[in-house]
């Protein structure tokens, strides 16, 4: 069955939405502009690597609520999100081409990467679009790699960007900071008690794109006004001195702020990396040390225009 309305479509994982994948939305919405079509997106989830290598996959930097709502804030018109499974792992290239790409979303424009792979054991590329595209009544173009200062902007670039903590080359390769988004939930109080309240947000995998105690900027906490901007500090890791085999959370304590926030959505940008997380003996120690992150990070935002 055919889709009624033609679209301009690009195919990715887009995961963190990085400047290269922001330059790929910019062409294909001139694109669909210039040929009067709705620009869409079509993505996965999961992530095909996740699905057959969950161990081995590259880690997150987006889980698949924030990467919609960056493609949103893109003004892209449509995204098709693909449940990636047996049964869509097994349809060949050439079925992709003739029944998802031309019968059932009518694509007339289509953007690719330079190392764009498709189809069952990945035989379909950009020569057997290009083959196949008057057929099947689209055309097609490559979209080259995205270079700035002699780096190739990538979603693997990025993460290891992350993994060696510094924010600053991850915000060149991303165009804004790296953030995290999530719902605070109910924690076990021990921050009140010790005169630092975090705010707690779970984390939906397991495996952490960094890890640290970082200087923060929060959205989300003032509900009538869910863009404003408040500072503070987080730590995102296992927090060893109290457990031994801890779950990873992320915990925001936020500067002279004392609004419950139960439930409450926020965007954490990381600005800063102050240190890594460490086992301290007691939690004496542990309190002399948080007293120094939050001295630092206070520091950081009295020495910084950014926020």
């Amino acid at each position: 069955m055919r889709a009624k309305t033609p679209i301009a479509l690009t195919i990715g994982n887009f995961d963190g939405v990085h400047l290269g994948h922001q330059a790929m939305l910019i062409r294909l919405k001139d694109a669909a502009h210039r040929l009067g079509l709705p620009a869409c997106v079509m993505t996965f989830e999961p992530h095909p690597r996740e699905f057959f290598l969950p161990d081995q996959a590259p880690i997150r930097l987006t889980n698949l609520r924030e990467k919609l709502k960056l493609l949103s804030q893109l003004k892209i018109d449509c995204i098709h999100v693909c449940r990636f499974n047996y049964d869509f792992a097994r349809i060949s290239a050439e079925e992709f081409i003739t029944r998802i790409l031309n019968q059932e979303l009518s694509v007339r424009w289509l953007l690719v990467g330079d190392d764009f792979r498709f189809g069952a054991r990945r035989t379909g590329d950009f020569a057997m679009l290009k083959t196949s595209a008057a057929e099947n009544g689209f055309e097609v173009e490559v979209m080259p790699s995205v270079i700035i200062n002699g780096q190739r902007i990538s979603s693997t670039a990025t993460r290891q960007a992350l993994a060696q903590g510094d924010l600053n080359a991850v915000k060149q390769l991303l165009g804004r900071p790296y953030s995290i988004t999530g719902r605070v939930i109910d924690g076990d109080k021990l921050g009140k008690q010790i005169g630092f309240p975090t705010a707690n947000i779970p984390l939906k995998h397991n495996r952490l794109p960094l890890s640290g105690i970082f200087v923060v900027a929060v959205r989300g906490a003032i509900a009538a006004s869910p863009n404003t901007v408040l500072p503070g500090v987080a730590s995102l890791g296992v927090r060893p001195t109290l457990y031994e085999n801890g779950k990873p959370i992320l915990e925001v304590h936020l500067f002279d702020f004392n609004q419950e926030i139960y439930g409450h959505h926020l965007q954490v940008d990381f600005l800063q990396k102050l240190r890594d997380e460490k086992k301290y003996a007691d939690l004496d120690t542990l309190i002399v040390q948080i007293k120094k992150d939050v001295a630092q990070a206070k520091n950081f935002f009295l020495t910084t225009q950014d926020h």
